[in-house]
């Protein structure tokens, strides 16, 4: 019986693809209107001045994947994003007429397990997939500048505030496939969806959640071996 399993394990075994993708696009955070009241940006947007626009940025990205048959395919990757935006009071000066400004930022590396399925296999020159999973997504976000003291007849004072940790959060996604060179190299193009939501913790926010959801528009590179 060992060594009929044996036998049957080799050729499972050598079905297993292997295959390393690197890619680079875009991250756009989920929009004002679709944020938690609880979200941080939502309560600064009464009284600063800035666009959840304005975090849209480029990301990169690494993944290996092992593909078992014609149709499944096992991913764990990792990513970069990082953007600043700046801000200012919208109804308050400083005494000396210049802007009260700051820096928002937002780090976020995700670390990512999907699953995807190509319902026509991998022949063709085009082959589109579906695809879910769930991310670790470690950040940082951090509000350094001038800040007005409601409670202190409107004083101007400077300091930073910094949150950091790891949300976890599902991912959805689709794409499409364009083999090179038979099935050894291929181009992707992705959409990715990202849901997460990070505690910022007792750090000065004005809360003490900000949601780190939205969609990733990737362009990669895959070496299958």
């Amino acid at each position: 019986m060992g060594g009929l399993l044996s036998v049957l394990a080799v050729p499972a075994a050598a079905q297993a693809v292997h295959s390393l993708h690197f890619g680079a696009g875009l991250f756009s955070p989920k929009s004002l209107d679709g944020r938690s009241g609880q979200d941080v940006w939502v309560e600064n947007l009464n009284t600063l001045s800035f666009d959840v626009k304005d975090f849209r940025g480029a990301t990169v990205h690494g993944e290996w994947t092992v593909t078992f048959n014609e149709r499944v395919e096992v991913g764990l990757g990792a990513g970069y994003y990082q953007r600043t935006a700046n801000s200012v009071y919208r109804d308050y000066v400083n005494i000396n007429g210049n802007e009260i400004e700051q820096e928002l930022k937002l780090r976020v590396i995700p670390v990512t397990g999907v699953v995807r399925f190509l319902p026509f296999g991998r022949a063709g020159r085009i082959q589109p997939y579906v695809g879910a999973g769930v991310s670790a997504l470690n950040f940082r976000y951090s509000e350094v500048g001038e800040f007005v003291d409601f409670f202190d007849g409107f004083a101007v004072f400077r300091d930073r505030y910094v949150g950091s940790g790891t949300a976890i959060g599902g991912v959805v996604l689709g794409g499409l496939r364009m083999p090179l060179n038979g099935d050894i190299y291929a181009l992707n193009t992705e959409l990715r969806y990202q849901f997460g939501e990070g505690d910022l913790g007792d750090n000065g926010f004005l809360t003490q959640k900000i949601d780190l959801s939205g969609m990733h528009f990737t362009v990669g590179f895959q070496i299958r071996f």
